[in-house]
């Protein structure tokens, strides 16, 4: 935000950012059928950083419910491996050489269960980044107005705009938690 004006397609800009970020982790969330952006989201300790998988390595679908993961550098097999068994995915890794095989099962109605429990955790993560924005342009208001740049009334009117693009902002994260959790669960 610039220091003369409030920029309120600013924060909401950041806020869809926030959304962007669930519907591709959401969309990682396959039912049943392997799928690349499944295992994205996974971050690797790499050369003493947290690397998306596929910084690290190449992911291919060779079948239906088969992910195949190339690791490009040998000496990464067992980061790689640590963090598909601790992504929350159920997914256990076969290493042959410097492949690592991802069956996907069947989704039997414990596993529909766990995957929902995961959006859920996606989505909760999405409204903490929405309420980060909002407190972002609350503070900036506050200060807005301390310095004289803002009266009192443009203050409380600003902050009821910022409040509605938050709830907005949530209520997307809502809906799209509902459609997500549908979908695992009827499919």
């Amino acid at each position: 935000m610039t220091s003369g004006a409030h920029d309120l397609p600013e924060l909401k800009r950041r806020m869809q950012g926030a959304i962007g970020v669930l519907r591709h982790e959401l969309g990682g969330l396959r039912t049943g059928r392997a799928s690349a952006s499944l295992v994205e989201p996974i971050e690797v300790d790499a050369y003493g950083a947290r690397m998306p998988l596929n910084q690290v390595a190449s992911i291919s679908v060779p079948e239906p419910r088969l992910l195949s993961i190339q690791v490009w550098d040998k000496g990464m097999m067992h980061a790689v491996e640590k963090a598909i068994r601790d992504s929350d995915l159920g997914l256990s890794p076969s290493t042959e050489g410097q492949v690592i095989r991802l069956r996907i099962p069947e989704l039997t109605t414990q596993r529909r269960q766990e995957l929902v429990k995961v959006a859920h955790k996606y989505a909760e993560a999405a409204r903490v980044a929405v309420r980060h924005v909002r407190r972002d342009g609350l503070d900036f208001l506050k200060k807005q107005e301390k310095d004289g740049h803002i009266s009192q009334d443009d203050h409380e009117r600003l902050t009821v705009e910022v409040q509605k693009a938050t709830d907005a902002a949530i209520a997307e994260i809502d809906q799209i938690l509902a459609h997500k959790e549908k979908e695992v669960m009827t499919v």
